[in-house]
């Protein structure tokens, strides 16, 4: 079990792969794809999220009660699934000393798996909004108004809150930094990881393969070598009146403080959405899904919301 976890948590779209293969082109860092391996285990102790065929906030009663009559308590049961964690980690590293677990969807339980894990390591990536914005409309679109909800609505925020209540135990890197920056961003990160910087990595990184079924579909092929992210890239996907006024709110529904934690300007931000050119294209379609998509969240919350407290969508894009 002599094995230190790495998590590497952001959202999807927020070039996590990338840095993932070039961590993992380091002597002494095993990985996968992307284990998702935590994600019901850390559920077992949230109430709401999960719908299941059995009811499960009474699943985490009956948990809570069974915890109760452990010599510890909650911390026995919380140790047990570290310890199973950890086993797993061990064997899927086979004899090296870091694993690292790079899973979008631990973004909605950030704060669960730092509390799990005292010993590990947590990366934190941002990357610019709206460029995540596009790439995610790119990658799994086509666009409507609560598309993705999941990683903009609930996980972003709740990743934000972990690493602003556990700052020192974690490090952040702006994904624009990593690409653009040199070797520099990745010292101060392997300097956390308290490794050493091969600098090699950030060009034999081409070599690491993900062979698992998760992951980026399109980022191996993108970035075969490193290279300064397109600084206009999202431009073109979030330029039609729709999409922008879209993107507008969510950078207000995420807010001046969460923006500057993550490391960017909110009023810069807007300056460059109200600067893009006019483009209507795709916005007849664009406004017919936004149509139907208007009309069927309401419903969607009430009858989701009692067993995953999903937000209503709507109602945040509206109130921004």
């Amino acid at each position: 079990m002599n094995v230190r976890p790495i998590f590497l948590l952001s959202i999807s779209r927020s070039g996590s792969t990338l840095v993932q293969r070039i961590l993992a082109a380091h002597e002494g860092i095993a990985t996968a794809s992307e284990p998702w391996l935590l994600l019901p285990h850390a559920y077992t102790l949230r109430p709401r999220g999960v719908d299941a065929e059995y009811t499960h906030p009474l699943l985490v009663e009956a948990l809570e009660d069974f915890a109760e009559r452990l010599p510890a308590g909650e911390d026995d049961y919380l140790e047990e699934l570290r310890s199973f964690a950890l086993r797993l980690y061990a064997k899927a590293a086979g004899g090296d000393p870091y694993f690292l677990d790079k899973t979008p969807p631990y973004s909605l339980i950030a704060a669960e798996i730092i509390r799990l894990f005292p010993e590990a390591k947590f990366v934190f990536l941002w990357r610019n909004p709206l460029s995540v914005l596009a790439s995610l409309v790119r990658t799994w679109g086509p666009w409507h108004p609560t598309f993705m909800s999941a990683d903009l609505f609930t996980g972003l925020p709740r990743l934000i809150a972990a690493y602003d209540a556990n700052r020192q135990r974690a490090h952040a890197a702006r994904f624009e930094d990593l690409v653009g920056g040199g070797e520099a961003p990745w010292r101060e990160l392997m300097g956390y990881l308290e490794m050493e910087f091969d600098p090699s990595a950030l060009s034999r990184f081409a070599e690491v393969e993900m062979n698992g079924r998760m992951g980026d579909p399109t980022g191996p092929r993108e970035y075969s070598a490193l290279s300064p992210e397109p600084e206009g890239k999202w431009r073109q996907t979030l330029a039609n009146p729709l999409r922008r006024q879209w993107a507008r709110r969510y950078l207000h529904f995420l807010g001046p403080e969460r923006l500057a934690l993550m490391g960017y300007d909110q009023a810069e931000l807007l300056r460059q959405l109200d600067e893009l050119p006019p483009s209507y294209e795709e916005a007849l379609p664009d406004a017919m899904r936004a149509l139907a998509d208007f009309a069927k969240e309401p419903l969607r919350v009430r009858t989701r919301n009692r067993r995953l407290g999903t937000p209503n969508v709507v109602r945040e894009l509206l109130g921004s």
